[in-house]
């Protein structure tokens, strides 16, 4: 792996070339980012350079080239997972060297290479990850010489506007670029056990190998994060691709440098969200709520009294659904909470008390 990850350095010291840097501080009171608008009307693009023959995408691409980078995670052999490796992309977000990636690429233990656009290979080191809540994740290389990239705010998108990606698609086409427009904006996307918010959709060509890249907009900031397309069930579906946005991934990201991670609720119990086609495959009359299927022992389900084959209707003052399942309300829930869960056991309704746990 790592004679590939030495082969696609080389190719990326090829091609890259000189940029102008994008400075970028993220905004701790508005939980989005502050952005340097650079010469002109505020909040307007900035004149375009000589020699970009009027290529607004080529010019922001250029810009923010240097900003990219490749990621590649090699890993041994764990329990129930074979030896192997994930590869995409991430994007440098502070000078001291953070980079923001998605979790689904670095959330395996294993070593980290991060491949700079001007051709350097850095080791990496995970600072924290926010699976399975987000895709959102953030890695660590040395200092010096890092260009960050501007965060825009994913808000002031429209339906119809151009953006751009920025990704090494495969790993063999590194730093590719492509664009298209936002397709949609506010999707929600289900995702393992829990439903993705807030996300942007787009047509602009994002494959394997783009997950952990920026998606771009005209003023050349960043106002997504690039993490999955969505290729269809029965009928195969085309051009679309989904991104999280600034609004989400930025204050995540933003406590993650600062603090070393980002808490979530703990509850200590392993689930399945109900849906009529789960309830029936489990052989249940309800449809609605969340079958618990193991109670980490000593923890916070444990000691309210949570047991296997409950199945949890209310969290808090929250209904469980197929659209809301108990991720998504433990995502909503500040990590120290005490609340009521409303449950069913042997067809019974029943009130418990749950104290959760920061994790």
């Amino acid at each position: 792996m790592l004679t590939l990850v030495l082969a696609v350095a080389l190719l990326a010291g090829a091609i890259s070339g000189t940029a102008v840097s994008l400075l970028q501080d993220f905004d701790s009171d508005s939980g989005s980012a502050s952005t340097a608008t650079p010469e002109g009307t505020p909040g307007t693009p900035p004149a375009l350079s000589n020699g970009f023959a009027g290529d607004r995408i080529s010019e922001v691409a250029v810009r923010a080239l240097p900003s990219v980078v490749a990621i590649v995670n090699q890993f041994e052999a764990q329990e129930g997972l074979a030896a192997g490796s994930a590869g995409g992309a991430g994007v440098i977000v502070d000078e001291r060297g953070y980079i923001l990636t998605n979790a689904h690429l670095v959330q395996i233990p294993g070593e980290i290479f991060v491949l700079m656009n001007n051709g350097e290979v850095r080791p990496g080191q995970v600072v924290a990850h926010d699976a399975p809540f987000t895709d959102v994740a953030i890695v660590r290389v040395e200092e010096g010489g890092l260009t960050p990239i501007d965060i825009g705010d994913s808000a002031a998108l429209i339906p119809g506007q151009t953006v751009i990606a920025i990704g090494s698609p495969d790993i063999d086409y590194y730093n590719s670029v492509t664009a298209g427009v936002v397709s949609g904006l506010e999707r929600r996307k289900q995702l393992g056990n829990v439903w993705l918010e807030d996300l942007i959709q787009t047509d602009t060509a994002i494959n394997v190998g783009n997950s952990g890249g920026p998606l771009l907009n005209l003023n050349g900031e960043m106002v997504g994060l690039n993490t999955f397309r969505d290729v269809g069930a029965d009928e195969p579906l085309f051009g679309i691709s989904f991104a999280i946005s600034s609004r989400v991934f930025a204050p995540i990201a933003q406590t993650m440098i600062a603090n070393g991670s980002f808490p979530r609720p703990y509850l200590g119990v392993e689930f399945l969200d109900l849906s009529p086609q789960v309830a029936q495959e489990q052989g249940l009359s309800d449809t609605q709520g969340t079958l618990i299927q193991e109670v980490t022992p000593g923890g916070p389900g444990d000691a309210a009294g949570l047991q296997v084959g409950d199945i949890v209707t209310t969290f808090g003052e929250v209904p469980l659904s197929p659209q809301f399942g108990l991720l998504n309300a433990l995502g909503v829930t500040p990590p120290d909470a005490g609340l009521s869960l409303q449950i069913l056991r042997d067809g019974q309704p029943l009130t418990l008390d749950v104290q959760l746990e920061p994790r």
